[in-house]
């Protein structure tokens, strides 16, 4: 009797020791689980992205239209050969499943089939840092490293670390995850076919157009949450400062009426970026104070503030394409939402024929334990370039290519 009461008490202990086990790989399993409510977002983003992509594409234009003839095909002098090599080199360390997710057509839907949301709202195509081997991580990182200036890389580092701070804000590595970016190629590296790739993530969404020694770099979004990491494993790290500041300083250096023209509304209540994802044929007048009412110091100045987001490509192909926006520069408009005083939230606008910037302070999304719901703070940026006028993902260059070179 004695001995069947000690099998009873072991037995006992067994099936609870087994009942707290599987709870606990339960909750294990769980907390990876698709929660409803971010199924249904999920549902929604990509219900609008392919709304969005079923319209052919024209281009962010004018209520007057395309303009033609802004971007012609020409030599820039500027050898895009190490990119070239850099991304065979990447493409080389694929196996045929990797690839059958990662490559597509030249004229794939796949380039515009992006978003600034993060990863557990929008599913990405491609392969993404986090599930490449070593060699394939060194080289996408070569390829970066190359395609990009030495600030683009180092924007483009910080703003990942930005995810590695949401995910120890908020938990949830279905969303967040510094390595959760992912990487496509469009077209066949080439030195006279047109190619290019895409970068895409939770606020960091770069897309490379290459044909010839020309390169086309839009659309392109950089943001982040919360700007200035507290605390963790990069505390300290901190993002966007030098486009805010410049921005700031190119309104504050207009005189009153200058400053009137320039904007748009005063009180800056919510969210006021217009050319982010799924906008591709978007109609945005020109708004602001144009170039031509600037002084000389100030036409530098706004320059600047363009070179601050230009200057994330490579060095030679950004001065390329500075040159092009500086002879625009005269009906380059400036436009501001919110306060100009030192600590203010604020959205700006630099829109020209040739090139559309936005700097957004927006709502809080994954800093609302600390950022007032609902209220645009400084903890949350959203920034875009883009071409307009039909040359985004390079568009108009690859449609005078496939003119003249049919495939």
């Amino acid at each position: 009797m004695k001995r069947f009461r000690i099998f009873s008490a072991i037995a006992v202990l067994a099936v609870v020791a087994l009942s707290s086990l599987t709870a606990i790989l339960s909750q294990s399993q769980n907390s990876v689980q698709y929660p409803r409510a971010l199924l249904t977002q999920k549902s929604n983003f990509a219900r609008g992205a392919a709304a969005a992509m079923s319209e052919p594409f024209r281009g962010v234009a004018t209520s007057a239209g395309i303009v033609e003839g802004l971007f012609p095909v020409h030599s820039t002098g500027v050898s895009t050969a190490p990119v070239r090599s850099a991304a065979e080199n990447f493409l080389a360390t694929l196996d045929s499943g990797e690839l059958s997710r990662a490559q597509f057509a030249i004229d794939d839907l796949e380039w515009r089939n992006w978003s600034n949301v993060d990863v557990g709202i929008f599913a990405r195509h491609g392969i993404s840092l986090e599930e490449m081997t070593a060699p394939q991580k060194t080289a996408a990182w070569d390829l970066l490293r190359v395609a990009l200036s030495a600030e683009g890389l180092d924007q483009t580092e910080k703003i990942m670390r930005t995810e590695q701070a949401l995910l120890e804000i908020n938990g949830e590595p279905i969303r967040y995850g510094e390595e959760k970016y992912y990487l496509t190629f469009m077209g066949i590296p080439s030195a006279s076919e047109p190619w290019g790739f895409q970068l895409d993530g939770h606020h960091l969404v770069v897309n490379f157009f290459v044909l010839g020694d020309q390169v086309v770099m839009t659309p392109a979004f950089y943001g982040g949450e919360p700007v200035f990491t507290e605390t963790g494993k990069y505390a300290g790290n901190e993002i966007l400062q030098q486009q805010q500041n410049l921005g700031l300083a190119l309104m504050q250096s207009l005189n009153p009426s200058q400053q009137e023209r320039a904007t748009i509304k005063q009180a800056k209540t919510g969210n006021d970026n217009q050319a982010e994802a799924n906008k591709d044929n978007l109609t945005l007048d020109f708004e602001g104070i144009a170039g031509s009412d600037l002084s000389s110091a100030q036409k530098l100045g706004l320059l600047e503030v363009v070179r601050s987001f230009v200057g994330k490509l490579r060095d030679a192909h950004a001065q390329v394409t500075m040159d092009e926006i500086g002879q625009h520069i005269e009906d380059t408009y400036f436009a501001w939402v919110g306060e100009v005083e030192g600590d203010s939230v604020f959205y700006y606008r630099i829109h020209s024929p040739v090139i559309l910037i936005e700097f957004d302070h927006e709502n809080p999304v994954g800093t609302r334990q600390k950022n007032t719901p609902g209220t645009p703070t400084r903890d949350h940026i959203h920034t875009v370039v883009r071409t307009p006028n039909g040359n985004d993902y390079g568009k108009d260059l690859l449609a005078q290519h496939l003119a003249t070179h049919p495939h």
